[in-house]
């Protein structure tokens, strides 16, 4: 266990207890903005780690019809590529929750740029985010927040929600330099974050995340402190 104010730490016997866990989580929070506001809005990140919860998330008896759902971030590649977060998304829960709506980053026959302004746009009209989903690189990057990539000083100063950020000379990004990201403003648009991790690695990290300040060194230490409650940490071996 990691004892740290900044974060709640929630650890798990293996994937399918985590999975539920973090699919109850996403749950409940949708679930207070439904019976408080009447609609409920969250942010999601690709990857194949929280697909799982995003199947059993599926499952839970909400009213979609009044549920949004946006990214942290997405690799500018059309929606149907394998690498495309919208793709993951799509395939683990909209095909599986009728009636939820979603707000792509990427639309077909913009620039990076023009889809960072309709996101933009679209996003500050919106409900703020009852919850944020992230997860973290062993660089210490989350969302599309990279240490060493050219943009990084501007996506963690910029006002608007997200920011282009061109990760070039950056290992993790591998062949997807152009990323559309979540800046920090947008981080803090959210009223919790979740943090998912699997495997020692990932928990190595966050422990030399948690022991420094510096956010441009390891980008995950710009949620911490960043909402009203800790920064909640779902890990399983």
């Amino acid at each position: 266990m990691i004892a740290d104010p900044r974060i709640e730490w929630l650890e798990h016997a293996g994937v399918d207890a985590w999975g539920e866990a973090i699919a109850a989580d996403l749950q409940a929070a949708l679930a207070a903005d439904l019976a408080t506001r009447g609609r409920a809005r969250a942010l999601l990140s690709g990857g194949t780690t929280p697909a799982p919860a995003y199947t059993r998330l599926a499952q839970a008896p909400l009213d979609w019809s009044k549920v949004s759902v946006g990214l942290v971030d997405d690799r500018f590649v059309p929606a149907d590529h394998p690498a495309s977060n919208t793709r993951l998304i799509r395939e683990s829960l909209l095909e599986r929750a009728p009636g939820l709506h979603f707000e792509p980053l990427v639309r077909e026959g913009l620039s990076a740029a023009e889809c960072v302004e309709a996101a933009n746009r679209e996003s500050a009209n919106a409900q703020d985010p009852c919850v944020a989903v992230l997860g973290m690189g062993n660089d210490g990057h989350t969302a599309s927040l990279f240490p060493g990539s050219v943009d990084l000083d501007a996506a963690l100063a910029a006002q608007d929600d997200y920011a282009v950020l061109d990760a070039t000379g950056c290992p993790v990004a591998a062949e997807w330099t152009t990323r559309i990201t979540l800046t920090r403003a947008g981080l803090a648009r959210c009223r919790r974050h979740l943090l998912l991790l699997r495997g020692e690695a990932k928990r190595e990290v966050l422990e030399r995340a948690l022991a420094g300040d510096d956010v441009r060194e390891m980008p995950i230490r710009a949620v911490l402190g960043l909402s009203a409650s800790p920064l909640r940490v779902h890990w399983c071996p």
